[in-house]
């Protein structure tokens, strides 16, 4: 993911938006984080992916938050798997499979 000045953004706004095709890009101000520019895309994982790793590199989780925060995705995803049917063998399997 990259991070640009503010300025930067404005003179090379192009740029820019081709960057953000490919990844998240923070623009920042002062040396502070002030915008996301995130490219839209048709699958809400890929957007949910995106949009957690740009808040990661924002405010790194630790300890506890992030123990947390695994939690909650975790069971988020179990969530899903069982609305499209799968069970616990067919998750367990797809894992094995990476």
């Amino acid at each position: 993911m990259q991070t640009i000045p503010s300025l930067e953004a404005q003179n090379r706004f192009g740029e820019l938006l081709d960057t953000a095709q490919r990844e998240p890009v923070i623009i920042t101000r002062r040396g502070r984080p002030v915008s996301l520019v995130l490219s839209p895309v048709n699958d809400i994982d890929a957007l949910q992916r995106q949009f957690a790793r740009a808040l990661s590199e924002l405010a790194p989780l630790r300890g506890a938050a992030a123990a947390a925060e695994l939690q909650r995705s975790m069971a988020g995803l179990g969530e899903q798997a069982r609305r499209e049917g799968l069970t616990e063998q067919d998750v367990q399997r797809l894992v094995d499979e990476d």
